[in-house]
């Protein structure tokens, strides 16, 4: 499978999902306020924005948007994401390290560093100033020398300059903690512009100890090709667009944000870490994808599929007949989550509510309906509480001074503490009313009439 997302981009092109703007757009609103209007409308086309201003790179947006276009960077059909996804993030074959790298071809270094120069967007009015959104930082545990890759937000605060925030309370976050412990800035590298499967293996829930870069080329189900950056001793995947390199300084805050979250509220919350950048460099004809944030499709997509399928992996070693698991984008992909099952005995849909909340503490509330409810359509789950549930029987509440929450919800307390809530939306194992069903010998003769109806395709 090929590791460069300009393949992809072809790709797409050919089957008409890509959409050129040839058109001057300013940095500030513009670009976000069009790609919230199509988010509205449930259009998710890749769009090329091919002069923004004071910038001679192009922004690309809306590339991770739809589950379609996850499945087709990974080779699969839609339906069967997540799971896939599950199947292969267990995968570890391993990296390839390339000699010479694309995003090697321009360099800028010492004074010539200006960051000003990237087409970096103000989003929305709420937000500090302009923020690189897609970035994915690359750092290494300076215990374990495992590397870590994952998204954190980035405020443009100089021509070297950038704030960060480790708001997660995870990987690199414990990796700067580690170092600043011992005195030392943390030397890391930001990738901008990289393959779907990357962006989605950035998310993996691994053990700390292992690095990310297997794993993600678990996605490819091939070594992940990496190079070497110029001025810090890290490897970077090798197809990116554009690598920034420097340190995240020890002992340095200062404020970041507010910034414009996928929860669609403004988050003041931050770690206030500062990243000094040392070199930029990038392929010809660098693209700089920017990924719009607030409740967008393409700011949760990746998270829900990843969420969906780690915890199917955790089901699936404890639990028999786990049908489907779904993140909901009413969710931010994130606070809930739907499971379907087939029930063999009584108590296992408590099993599944506690084995997913153990999963991720970003988990606020799980649901867990019969085999016959499609997760993925959220008037079945809703129709199911409402008729499969009572509230003194199958709700389970854990308080909120027991359940660590996410700290970009606002509904948390100051030390980011939230309740948790399982619901049993299945029906007992026997004595229930029956569901009205179709008769499948009538469907197929009425199905004369779909070409009046104009259903001749469907």
């Amino acid at each position: 499978m090929n590791q460069d997302w300009r393949d992809l981009i072809e790709k797409l092109e050919a089957k008409g999902e890509v959409v050129r703007i040839p058109g001057h757009v300013s940095r500030e609103y513009e670009i976000s306020t069009l790609m919230m209007d199509l988010q509205k409308k449930h259009r998710y086309p890749m769009v090329i924005f091919e002069n923004v201003a004071d910038s001679s790179f192009p922004v690309v947006t809306n590339a991770l948007a739809p589950r379609s276009r996850l499945a087709l960077a990974m080779g699969v059909a839609e339906k069967d994401l997540a799971a896939e996804y599950g199947r292969r993030i267990q995968l570890r074959p391993g990296v390839k390290r390339i000699d010479k790298a694309p995003f090697q071809a321009n360099l800028l270094e010492g004074d010539q560093v200006d960051l000003t120069q990237l087409p970096i967007l103000t989003h929305f009015p709420i937000d500090a100033g302009p923020y690189i959104t897609s970035g994915l930082c690359v750092a290494r545990d300076p215990e374990t020398g495992a590397e870590t890759l994952g998204f954190h937000r980035m405020q443009l605060k100089g021509r070297n300059k950038l704030g960060i925030s480790f708001h997660s309370r995870q990987r690199l976050w414990e990796y700067f903690r580690r170092s600043e412990e011992r005195g030392q800035n943390l030397e890391a590298a930001v990738v901008i512009g990289v393959h779907p499967n990357i962006a989605l293996g950035s998310m993996a829930l691994i053990p700390y100890h292992e690095g990310k870069y297997s794993a993600i080329g678990g996605l490819f189900e091939a070594p992940l090709e990496v190079a070497g950056c110029r001025s810090v001793n890290l490897d970077v995947p090798a197809w990116a667009e554009i690598v920034l390199e420097g340190e995240i300084l020890a002992g340095v805050r200062e404020q970041e944000g507010p910034f414009a979250e996928f929860t669609n509220y403004a988050c003041y919350r931050s770690t206030e870490n500062v990243f000094r950048v040392k070199t930029i460099q990038y392929r010809e004809r660098a693209m700089f994808h920017d990924i719009t944030p607030g409740m967008s499709a393409e700011h949760i997509t990746i998270v829900a599929v990843q969420r969906e399928g780690d915890v199917l992996n955790a089901l699936n070693r404890t639990l028999p007949n786990i049908k489907a698991v779904h993140a909901p984008f009413s969710s931010c992909g994130l606070f809930h989550c739907y499971i379907s099952m087939k029930k063999i005995a009584e108590g296992q849909p408590q099993q599944a509510i506690f084995a997913a909340l153990g999963v991720d503490h970003n988990i606020k509330m799980v649901v867990v309906v019969d085999e016959d409810v499609d997760v993925f359509d959220e008037r079945e789950v809703l129709w199911a509480m409402a008729t499969r549930l009572q509230a003194d029987r199958g709700v389970t509440i854990v308080p909120q001074h027991l359940g660590m929450g996410c700290t970009l919800d606002p509904s948390t307390d100051e030390l980011s503490r939230t309740a948790k809530m399982g619901i049993d939306a299945t029906k007992p194992m026997s004595g229930y009313v029956p569901t009205i069903e179709i008769d499948e010998n009538v469907r197929s003769r009425v199905r004369r009439f779909w070409p009046d109806l104009g259903l001749a395709n469907e």
